[in-house]
């Protein structure tokens, strides 16, 4: 795949992933102010029908306290008779109509004590004026020839009634109202009929939450109030309470809902939840294609690594070999046997060359597959590193190294396979021997715990960046790209280490900083 391509694709990906997500958090966003509009509205509704509510059940505390009064006729001051006829004729058809009604004006004179309401002066009065009403109709129509009367008819119709309800309502209201507005407002009403009253106006609205509330006249706090209540502006609902015929009003009623935006959640919490399950998931799934395609390219990568440095790896032994086969044709060589033998020892110890790179392949991938038995014996730790140290001795003596061991240790053995953990060594000091600029200088250090042996190995060469050091043991990585051979390598070494170190239980791990070497540290339990 093209870096371009897969530029693009990463592209493509980005943009629907932040399109979809967009989108969902779009709509979650308008639902939430959906849910916050609807319920501003209903608890506007519920504290306008509140209000309605308790200034009704004050007007109609008054309205009770009145109305056996005119019924008793205790307190009737005067009374008012007021007639009026009217009378149209139809000489056409012969036919009369009339119309009366009867007006009786009733005033009742009532001392404020009668209703409990003389809290200002005792001998203070109000005058009540009822209104009664007869209605009388009569119609009547003659039916005559030239020669004689045929027919006369004639109907009448009488009522009496008192005015509407509503008339005298008006008129007690229209009486105490300036009167109530002389007391103060939790003299009128309670704390609990407000709670009461606004707390059911809520329910019905499906509003089952907790609410903070206080009444101010003009601004100003009255005792009516919940608890410690205070106004915010950003959050107060507020609703005039007894509200004249203008609409105007004195005290007003502002309630808080500390626990509103979790009602609002919880309306659509389902829908939400499921929302950002599905975008977890989406981000989830996209971050995985993207780091799986990330891997896949940087595999690809590294196997062309690979592919490059083992296809240099093998020409020079196979260009080694033909030198020696067309060498060994020459008819001059071929007489020279110690010459041959030379050339053939040439041939087998490139042969052997090639054998060791394929099998080093090999083993990292049975080592993989668990095709590799790897049997464990007790093994002294200190002389298994003496040993790996024989192998890399001539190496470390061509290119003028030193190699120290610190054997600090007090318990060296371990259950380890011989072979395998020789080979890990001899992997760890090869590099370090290899990655040496200057005349390699490294030192082994052991020490033990409780549990384990520590081994670390030690080397003041070219070092590695902290990228690298996380991919260090991974199969095929070399820190150096493309068809660079300055160090000679497959990127297997390392990989074989760490898989033979799981193997045996340990742990193994690097620390490095660029140009002042590496530290590689093997953990491994006691017996």
């Amino acid at each position: 795949m093209g870096k371009r391509i897969f530029v693009l694709i990463v592209v493509l990906m980005s943009i629907s992933l932040i399109g979809i997500i967009s989108v969902q958090l779009y709509w979650i966003n308008n639902a939430i102010e959906s849910k916050d509009a609807q319920f501003d509205n209903d608890v506007k509704k519920a504290m306008a029908r509140a209000s309605e509510r308790l200034k009704l059940k004050e007007q109609d505390l008054y309205y009770n306290k009145i109305k056996p009064i005119f019924d008793s006729k205790e307190f009737l001051n005067k009374a008012e008779i007021k007639n009026y006829l009217i009378q149209q004729i139809d000489t056409v058809n012969n036919r009369k109509f009339s119309f009366g009604s009867t007006i009786i004006e009733e005033d009742f004179k009532v001392p404020l004590d009668i209703l409990n309401e003389s809290q200002f002066f005792s001998n203070d009065t109000i005058v009540l004026t009822r209104f009664t009403r007869r209605n009388d109709r009569f119609t009547a129509q003659l039916i005559a020839d030239d020669k004689s009367i045929i027919d006369f008819n004639e109907k009448s119709f009488s009522k009496t009634s008192k005015f509407d309800e509503w008339i005298n309502r008006k008129e007690i209201n229209d009486v105490f109202n300036d009167y109530r507005n002389e007391f103060p407002i939790h003299q009128r009403i309670s704390n609990r009929e407000i709670n009461t009253t606004l707390r059911e106006e809520l329910e019905k609205n499906n509003i089952d939450i907790d609410f903070k509330y206080g009444v101010y006249n003009n601004g100003l706090a009255t005792k009516l109030k919940s608890g410690y209540f205070t106004i915010d502006p950003d959050k107060s609902y507020d609703y005039p309470l007894f509200k004249d015929e203008n609409g105007y009003s004195d005290h007003t009623l502002y309630v808080n809902f500390p626990e509103k935006s979790k009602h609002i959640l919880s309306d659509i919490s389902y829908i939400l939840l499921l929302s950002l399950f599905f975008i977890f998931i989406i981000i989830v799934a996209f971050s995985s294609s993207l780091y799986q395609l990330v891997k896949q390219k940087k595999i690809s990568e590294i196997k062309t690594d690979f592919i490059n440095n083992m296809t240099h790896e093998f020409k020079t032994p196979i260009a080694t070999i033909n030198l020696a086969l067309d060498s060994i044709k020459n008819p001059k060589i071929i007489k020279d046997e110690e010459k041959v033998l030379r050339y053939i020892k040439m041939i087998r110890d490139e042969n052997k060359r090639m054998h060791g790179q394929v099998e080093n392949v090999l083993r990292i991938s049975r080592l993989e597959k668990n095709q590799i038995e790897i049997n464990k014996d007790a093994v002294d730790i200190h002389d298994l590193v003496e040993d790996a140290i024989s192998h890399v001795n001539l190496l470390a003596l061509d290119k003028k190294g030193t190699i120290t061991t610190h054997f600090n240790a007090i318990q060296s053995e371990a259950l380890a396979n011989q072979f395998h953990m020789t080979n890990v060594m001899v992997n760890m000091l090869e590099n370090a021997l290899k990655y040496s600029v200057d005349p390699p200088k490294i030192d082994i250090y052991t020490e033990s715990t409780n549990k384990n042996i520590i081994i670390k190995i030690k080397d003041e060469g070219i070092g590695m960046g902290k990228q690298a050091q996380k991919y260090i043991f991974d199969k095929f990585y070399r820190e150096q790209k493309g068809n660079i051979h300055d160090v000679k390598g497959h990127g297997l070494g390392l990989a074989y280490v760490k898989e033979i170190i799981d193997n045996h239980h340990g742990t193994v791990f690097v620390e490095s900083e660029k140009g002042k070497g590496s530290t590689f540290t093997v953990k491994l339990p006691l017996i």
